[in-house]
C-alpha cells in the first residue's frame, strides 16, 4: 500500500490490486463504525450499487460488526427498470449485502413508483429522520456522485433526492461495466440522493478501482472544483477516504 498526504486533496490509499483495495476499505469502514457506536445507539450509512464495490463489499460482509445497529440506504436506482432486473440497485444491493445480515432497517428506493416525486419526497423524508453518518460510494467514468452526472450536478441542490436524466457517458459506463448489453437498455432516467445529501455525511470511503476510472480519478484530483466534473467536491470534505488499486491510480 501508499498513501497520497497533501492539505490540498482527501487522504489517498493505493493497492496493489482490486482485491487488497477491497479488503482494506472495508476494514477501514469497519473501523469506523464500531468507533462512532461507541457513543451512539444506531448508525446511518447509504451504500453505491456498482461493480466497482464488489471486492469492498466481498470484504464488507465478513467483518464482525453490530448489524443490528445500522440502518443501511442506497444512494440511486434507475426509473422504470422491471422490479426484479439483476440490473436494479436495490437488488445488487440486496443480494450482495442488505439481504445477507439483519441490519436495523434497509430503505429501498423505489424507481417504479407512477409518481416519481411521491418516491423523492417519501426518501426524503427518510434522510431527515435518519442523517447520514457515513457514504460508502464510487466515482463514475464521468465524475459523477451517485446518479449526479457534470449536466445535472447541483454543489448547492436544495433537494435531497431528485428526478435526473442520465447524461449519454453515464449510460454508457453501464454497458461498460457489463450490466447491460447495449446502451438501448440502459434506463434513461434515474433516482438519485443529490451531492449535498452524500458530502454532508461525516465520513465519506470513496472506493475506485479499474483502469477506465482512471481519467475520473485524475480529474477529480487535478481540476478545479466545478459541476462539470462532479467527484472534485470530494477535495471540500475533510473526512474522505480515496481508495484505488494499481490502474485507477495510474494517472496520479
Amino acid at each position: 500500500m501508499s498513501t497520497i498526504t497533501n492539505s490540498l486533496y482527501p487522504k489517498i490509499e493505493i493497492f496493489e490490486t482490486r482485491k487488497m483495495m477491497g479488503e482494506n476499505a472495508a476494514e477501514k469502514v469497519a473501523l469506523k463504525i464500531i468507533k462512532v457506536l461507541e457513543s451512539r445507539s444506531e448508525i446511518n450509512i447509504v451504500f453505491a450499487a456498482a461493480p466497482s464495490q464488489d471486492e469492498f463489499l466481498a470484504a464488507f460482509i465478513k467483518q464482525n460488526l453490530p448489524w443490528e445497529k445500522i440502518n443501511a440506504f442506497h444512494m440511486d436506482e434507475y426509473v422504470g427498470l422491471d422490479k426484479e432486473a439483476p440490473q436494479g440497485f436495490g437488488n445488487f444491493l440486496r443480494d450482495r449485502i442488505f439481504g445477507l445480515h439483519n441490519f436495523k432497517s434497509v430503505h429501498y428506493l423505489n424507481g417504479n413508483e407512477a409518481n416519481p416525486s411521491i418516491e423523492t419526497e417519501r426518501y426524503t423524508q427518510l434522510l431527515k429522520n435518519h442523517p447520514v453518518d457515513m457514504v460508502c460510494l464510487g466515482i463514475g467514468e464521468n465524475g459523477h456522485l451517485a446518479f449526479n452526472d457534470p449536466p445535472v450536478a447541483d454543489f448547492e441542490d436544495k433537494q435531497a433526492v431528485k428526478l435526473v436524466e442520465l447524461d449519454e457517458a453515464c449510460r454508457q459506463q453501464q454497458v461498460n461495466d457489463g450490466c447491460f448489453s447495449d446502451i438501448e437498455q440502459v434506463p434513461t432516467h434515474a433516482l438519485t440522493l443529490t451531492i449535498p445529501s452524500l458530502i454532508n455525511a461525516k465520513y465519506l470511503f470513496c472506493i475506485v478501482p479499474g483502469i477506465r476510472k482512471a481519467e475520473a480519478v485524475f480529474n477529480t484530483l487535478d481540476k478545479p472544483i466545478s459541476h462539470e466534473f462532479p467527484s472534485t467536491i470530494l477535495r471540500n470534505h475533510d473526512e474522505t477516504i480515496i481508495f484505488l488499486d494499481r490502474e485507477s491510480s495510474s494517472l496520479l
